[in-house]
């Protein structure tokens, strides 16, 4: 069977003979890959022109909602993506994060933008910045939408969380994707797809899969496309150097293999807790994924007192870690991706024989569960030590892609820190550690080093996710060796899709692009009180002007004897008048209390609920005596989606500063509330 591709709306297949793709565990084919023939200028072209303008004619909600009902339906399918995963060699338990975390991470990225990206498709950045004495000339961040295509080339390892953490904050950030998964496990990525659009939520063209080489296509990028890289150093390296990327300075970002680290802490016992959870992650990430993450553990950093009973324990709960078929349930070391990949980890283990040892594993006959020979991909556990690290060139530089660490030990804290650095860049290290001084100096003489550091104590280890699980919401990358690129990071993985523009004129016309409101922009005035209109009725720049209220000494009094606040600067003269406001002053919430009393409207109406209220800041004290007034204004909008039989509703937030009788303000924020919408 050749594995087909979806192009220009079509499922088509290579001309060419394809490349052949076998069971890992049985040795036995599945398919083969082949994209020959294919013209990538009409895909790329295919991909801006109508993914791109379809996705750009969503909001940043709209396309949120399309994948977060995408994934909720690939979830309930999961159970024929992981009968897929056994072919590749591995376990359930191992499938879990790839296919239900990558489901999982979509539905992450989806809730991230819900709650915090507007029902827009512009998305305002940082505050408004004054450039000109009286405010008539002003400037924003906005980050819009790029015309172009995101390139996706993906490794073998994680075929599905690969993909989907990729192309989850391309599409919400409204741009098309076309997705390049490795060729030995392409057919588990062809199948998300091929479900992705018989779901038919997504715009046609927002997606596209490529199985087999994308020939020439990076040489018809152009400076809105962007690609991105989970892969080998090697192939990352002449990829970023493609010439044409270079020309159009096309953005490109690598994750690459690194040589991640565990330290023992020096202060670690063999009795504490911390040294059985630090022998546990070591054969966890060794026998993970047989060893294949680009975030396992491949250094394993203990004080030299300690490196005899670590080897020894290490070797204990290897010994009964159990490898075979992975749709057993007793087996938790699977197939490595291919013979080819089981090669290539024997010729790096003996590579690294050069400066180390076994200490575990490393032969070439093991026993399998569930299987009668060794017709797959099969490679043991295998520990190595190296006792003269520092010195040492290979073993941070070589890396056996597969179920293999090299143990090494340290003298001294300072040491461990050194053999760290000596990888050269690592998407992740670990320190298991409970004393928190030992863990501020190792993380901070390290922390530049790694693009992710987890520190691990009895503490914490319940709930950790783990050293080699990076979550939807922090960065995944790193520098140096490991591709100086990041991925995920939650608003920040969208923004990497979007064009960061600096705009400048009057708040009237930034108010009209960005469609929030700007101090300084004209406002609307209309005799209706803003509370007595439903959502679609408020215009940005409509605002209230209140009447006048002088605050006096009573209302200090009974708001402090009704709150319980009786802080000295509201009640003793004496002490106020030797502070920094010179005389007793309101509660800085009893202002804003009472402006809300000024600027509400009592009658039931469209206004459901305070929604919450942000940014404040008291900015001149009120004594008593001083005249307050308050002006409202509709700063921004955000359109929710239907709940249940919820009333339709949306958020508006207000712009709410409160003057004095000079003029100056006194407190200035952002109230949110929930109002009814006409419109279902």
């Amino acid at each position: 069977m050749k594995l087909q591709s979806y192009v220009m709306g079509a499922w088509v297949s290579g001309v060419g003979k394809g490349r052949p793709v076998v069971d890992a565990v049985r040795g036995e084919p599945v398919c083969s890959v082949d994209a020959t023939g294919i013209d990538m200028v009409q895909v790329a072209d295919y991909g801006r022109r109508i993914g791109g303008a379809a996705l750009r004619a969503m909001t940043f909600h709209e396309r949120a909602a399309a994948l977060k009902e995408t994934a909720k339906r690939l979830m309930a399918m999961k159970e024929q993506f992981y009968e897929l995963s056994f072919k590749t060699g591995t376990t359930r338990a191992d499938a879990w994060p790839d296919i239900e975390g990558g489901f999982g991470t979509v539905l992450s990225y989806a809730s991230l933008v819900t709650r915090e990206f507007p029902n827009d498709s512009v998305l305002i950045e940082g505050d408004m910045e004054a450039l000109s004495k009286n405010g008539s000339f002003v400037g924003r961040h906005i980050l819009t939408s790029k015309p172009g295509v995101a390139v996706h080339i993906n490794a073998y390892n994680f075929p599905v969380w690969g993909m989907l953490e990729k192309i989850a904050p391309s599409l919400l950030a409204g741009m098309p994707v076309i997705v390049k998964p490795a060729t030995p496990t392409a057919y588990v990525t062809k199948a998300v797809v091929e479900e992705i659009i018989n779901i038919g939520l997504l715009p046609e063209g927002a997606i596209q899969i490529v199985c087999g080489s994308v020939g020439d296509l990076l040489d018809h990028l152009n400076e809105q496309d962007v690609v991105t890289l989970t892969g080998s150093a090697s192939t990352g390296q002449a990829l970023k150097n493609h010439p044409n990327l270079l020309v159009n300075s096309v953005p490109f970002t690598m994750e690459a293999d690194s040589l991640n680290c565990a330290i023992l802490g020096e202060s670690v016992k063999a009795e504490d807790p911390e040294f059985q959870l630090f022998v546990k992650e070591v054969v966890r990430e060794m026998t993970s994924k047989a060893g294949q993450k680009c975030t396992a553990i491949r250094r394993v950093i203990v004080p030299h007192a300690l490196i005899e009973q670590v080897a020894e324990a290490l070797k204990a709960r290897l010994a009964k870690t159990v490898a075979g078929d992975p749709a057993l349930e007793e087996v938790r070391l699977g197939a490595l991706v291919s013979a080819e990949q089981a090669q290539d980890v024997r010729a790096k283990v003996e590579a690294l024989c050069g400066e180390a040892t076994v200490v575990a594993g490393g032969e070439e006959d093991m026993p399998l569960a569930g299987l009668s020979h060794n017709a797959g991909a099969f490679y043991p556990a295998t520990l190595l030590r190296c006792d003269e690290p520092l010195s040492a060139n290979v073993v941070h530089s070589v890396e056996a892609f597969g179920p293999v660490a090299t143990l090494m030990p340290y003298h001294s804290l300072d040491d461990a820190v050194e053999l760290a650095r000596m990888g050269k860049g690592s998407l992740v290290g670990s320190l298991f550690t409970a004393d928190d001084q030992e863990a501020r100096a190792v993380i901070l003489g390290t922390a530049a080093w790694h693009g992710r550091m987890l520190i691990i104590n009895s503490d914490c280890a319940g709930e950790s996710t783990g050293h080699g699980a990076p979550l939807a919401n922090l960065i995944h990358g790193g520098p140096g060796r490991a591709g100086g690129g990041e991925e995920l990071g939650g608003a920040r993985a969208i923004k990497h899709y979007m064009q960061r523009t600096a705009i400048q004129g009057s708040p009237t016309t930034l108010m009209a692009i960005t469609r929030e409101y700007h101090r300084g922009a004209k406002e609307i005035h209309d005799a209706v009180h803003p509370f007595k209109k439903y959502f679609e009725e408020l215009e940005i720049g409509e605002t209230l002007v209140t009447h006048r209220r002088t605050v006096t000494e009573a209302d200090i009094v009974n708001f402090g004897c009704v709150s319980g606040d009786h802080f000295y600067a509201h009640f003793d003269e004496i002490a106020a008048k030797d502070s920094f406001f010179g005389q007793r002053v309101a509660h800085g919430y009893f202002v804003i209390s009472a402006a809300a009393g000024m600027f509400v409207h009592p009658a039931p109406g469209p206004v459901i609920a305070n929604y919450g209220l942000e940014n404040l800041r008291f900015v001149e004290p009120v004594p008593a005596g001083t005249t307050i007034q308050c002006k409202l204004t509709v700063k921004r909008k955000i359109k929710k989606a239907q709940r249940g039989d919820e009333k339709p509703n949306g958020v508006v937030v207000w712009a709410v500063e409160v003057t004095n009788q000079n003029g100056g303000p006194v407190a200035v924020y952002d109230i949110l509330t929930l109002v009814e919408r006409q419109e279902t």
